[in-house]
């Protein structure tokens, strides 16, 4: 009986251990399902950012250099402009008869032209037989000369008349865009009057406003990036040409100048986003902002190692396109938690899945 008694409390401890084994294993927290990233080595630009205006350096006033009537009006407010192209055409019919009354006194005058000339050959001939005097033949030379310049002063106003008619078609003298069309089809204009208002885009200058905490560590040189929304797909790298201070009732901001030349789709009077490099941090540590947490021993990351994450101290520096620079408490290389993060902690078990992409 002392036997049986023995081995039913063996039986009865070994259940109550079995059980507690049980509750145990019901009471351990399950692994925190996470995603991971390594931490890699990156070259960050420390920079400053604003947005700002281009200004048309180039904005001609185009006027009418001949007197005429406007017949055509080929460009209007708000269109691109090529330099050379037709914008505009005013009435030449005077210039085309005064071409034609020129060059018929072209003509007459070659015609006397051409007889003075025999009368001179026969009169040399004449001289050289004694038949007339000298003074004849240089009498007719003389007309002869006269005729020739009065030959060249006719092909000098066909020149002229045909220049001036040449004035009646209006064309852009740059590349740029219409302002303002100051003329309309049947104006009379006179020489001077305006006609378009141009804005080159050859030739534009950024103006970038930074606040007087910034203006300190600007100076002309320095390397900037612009961007407009008119030109969607296109980043300029340019420099700084100057900085002019910004006084106003309430701060002390910069004006920072940079030229843009021959960019095609820039326009004047358009904003533009500007970034001034001020430095760099060449192969700096950097993880996902995800995987930076904040606990009450400060600024944290989850190391991750056999299923295990290890809380690891670590300071930041600069914040770009999602990515934090870890300054000091972790290498290149090393795996971190990114989604999840923020639900661990030290020790804790987890278990990896792939990042959503």
């Amino acid at each position: 009986m002392k036997s049986i008694a023995i081995v039913l409390a063996m039986s009865m401890s070994l259940i109550a251990c079995s059980k507690k084994d049980d509750s145990a294993a019901q009471i351990a927290p399950p692994a925190t399902i996470i995603t991971v990233a390594q931490a890699q080595g990156r070259h960050l630009e420390i920079s400053e950012q604003t947005v700002g205006t281009m200004e048309g350096l180039i904005d001609p006033n185009v006027g009418a250099e001949v007197a005429g009537r406007v017949v055509q009006v080929l460009a209007h407010a708000g269109q691109v402009v090529k330099k050379g192209q037709l914008i505009a055409v005013l009435d030449a019919t005077d210039y085309s008869l005064q071409k034609r009354e020129a060059q018929a006194e072209i003509g007459r005058i070659q015609a006397l032209l051409s007889n003075q000339e025999k009368i001179v050959d026969r009169n040399q001939r004449l001289v050289q037989k004694n038949f007339i005097s000298r003074n004849a033949l240089d009498d007719a030379s003389s007309q002869q000369d006269a005729l020739r310049q009065q030959l060249e002063g006719a092909r000098a106003q066909l020149a002229a008349i045909e220049h001036n008619n040449a004035k009646t078609r209006v064309v852009s003298p740059i590349d740029g865009q219409v302002e303002k069309q100051i003329a309309s089809p049947g104006n009379f204009v006179k020489v001077g009057d305006s006609l378009f208002q141009l804005i080159g885009t050859q030739r534009l200058r950024a103006h970038l406003p930074f606040p007087e905490s910034i203006s300190a560590k600007l100076h002309p040189g320095q390397t900037v990036r612009l961007s407009t929304p008119t030109a969607p797909d296109k980043t300029f790298t340019t420099t700084i040409r100057e900085i002019k201070p910004l006084i106003g009732n309430s701060n002390r901001a910069a004006d920072v100048i940079a030229d843009v030349v021959d960019q095609a789709g820039w326009q004047a009077g358009a904003s533009v986003n500007g970034v001034v490099v001020l430095g760099e941090h060449a192969q700096a540590v950097v993880v996902p902002e995800a995987s930076v947490v904040l606990r009450p021993a400060g600024e944290v990351v989850y190391l991750i190692k056999d299923r295990t994450a290890l809380q690891r101290i670590v300071k930041t520096g600069l914040r770009q396109e999602g990515m934090v620079e870890i300054v000091e408490g972790l290498a290149a290389g090393e795996t971190v938690a990114v989604d999840g993060a923020a639900f661990l902690t030290d020790k804790a078990a987890v278990k990896t899945q792939a990042a959503a992409q």
